[in-house]
């Protein structure tokens, strides 16, 4: 099972989502490096189970724990690993699990490749695994703004179902005030009303047992110009391939997206112009990445969610003999809607490629003869 991302920045997770605990081993940090781990701990408590009443109920602190890799706050050169301990397993949740395929879950198809499944829930399929994504992806933000002051990555949920933020008043947002409207909001939402009429959808959902899916934009600011390794490690291909190894994700657009289709290449082209003294363009739809290297525009990206798996309503499905059954789960702690946490993962993925690819664009510098 490949549960390694990166080239010169390189995670490993670990753990699955009912055993003693899950985490992350970081290897390529550069030594004498300062990480605060209350910035790792912020993290992860934007991802953590039962924030609010449309998140799971399971309960966990999360707390995070350095085992290897730091002393005295700054990194030794050697592999960083982190650890979250489970404390609130309840493997008895899944005792009717044990017995049938779970429709969208991957129960049938773990089976198939392995030979064996987790007992405990979805095992290394469980959006807990994320655990370890996200506590690296907090290192990496922190490497990369020692180097890059001005990097930042903002996320938001920008629809659930089918209510959506305004297109307008989401191309006005101010990215600095973005991350504090964001917070204020259960869903993730930076517009307050389009946030209320996506809690009460999800509460809808949940109380009649069943689940939405939605799109989340990430925008990364700061990002400097020479990004990305052409042609197979392009960056936005480094990011599709990080965002899309996400649990629940099913489509990735960058830019302009599938609308691009729709513009003429005169309309789609961006113009080049001087900036602050700098080469810059007057729009952005290629998302701050042209060729597959950065520009030192926005990098704007848009992921698809689909609804969570596990709902509390009966399905068609097989039993591991092969008999046609119906299953409705009888107890377990899920989300009713995976957007309001997904946002840190995405941010967090974001992160981990840019940390690897500032690594590497550092490897590659052009020599330069003296």
């Amino acid at each position: 099972m490949s549960s390694v991302f990166g080239h010169s920045f390189r995670v490993s997770t670990f753990g699955e989502s009912h055993g003693a605990g899950v985490g992350v081993v970081i290897d390529g940090l550069p030594g004498n490096l300062i990480i605060d781990l209350a910035i790792v701990q912020e993290w992860l408590d934007r991802r953590r189970p039962g924030q609010s009443p449309i998140t799971s109920p399971r309960t966990e602190a999360d707390s995070v724990e350095c085992l290897s890799g730091l002393e005295n706050g700054r990194t030794l050169g050697s592999p960083l690993t982190l650890f979250v301990r489970n404390t609130n397993v309840k493997p008895d949740d899944y005792s009717d699990v044990n017995k049938v395929f779970r429709p969208g879950h991957a129960d049938f198809t773990t089976l198939q490749k392995y030979g064996i499944a987790a007992q405990s829930g979805g095992g290394r399929a469980s959006a807990r695994e994320t655990i370890g994504r996200v506590a690296a992806g907090a290192v990496a933000w922190q490497m990369i703004r020692r180097r890059h002051k001005d990097f930042e990555i903002v996320g938001w949920v920008r629809s659930v179902k089918d209510i959506a933020l305004d297109q307008n008043l989401e191309s006005s947002l101010d990215l600095v005030a973005t991350t504090a409207l964001v917070e204020k909001s259960v869903v993730r939402c930076p517009d307050i009303n389009t946030s209320k009429k996506m809690e009460e959808a999800i509460i809808n959902a949940k109380n009649l047992g069943d689940s939405l899916g939605g799109t989340i934009r990430c925008v990364i600011r700061g990002v400097p110009t020479g990004l990305g390794e052409p042609v197979f490690d392009k960056l936005e291909a480094d990011l599709a391939k990080a965002i899309m190894s996400l649990p629940a994700t099913k489509g990735f657009e960058i830019g302009s997206g599938f609308a691009g289709t729709k513009m003429t290449g005169s309309e789609h082209n961006d113009a080049l112009i001087r900036k602050d003294q700098k080469i810059g363009t007057l729009t952005n739809n290629s998302g701050g990445i042209v060729g597959g290297i950065s520009n030192g525009e926005f990098i704007m990206f848009n992921v698809a969610f689909k609804p969570v798996s596990t709902i509390f309503m009966t399905q068609n499905t097989l039993d591991k003999n092969g008999n046609e059954t119906k299953f409705k789960p009888e107890r377990g702690r899920h989300d009713p809607c995976v957007l309001p946490r997904a946002v840190p993962m995405v941010e967090a993925m974001a992160a981990l490629v840019i940390a690897d690819h500032v690594l590497r664009q550092r490897a590659g510098t052009p020599f330069i003869e003296l």
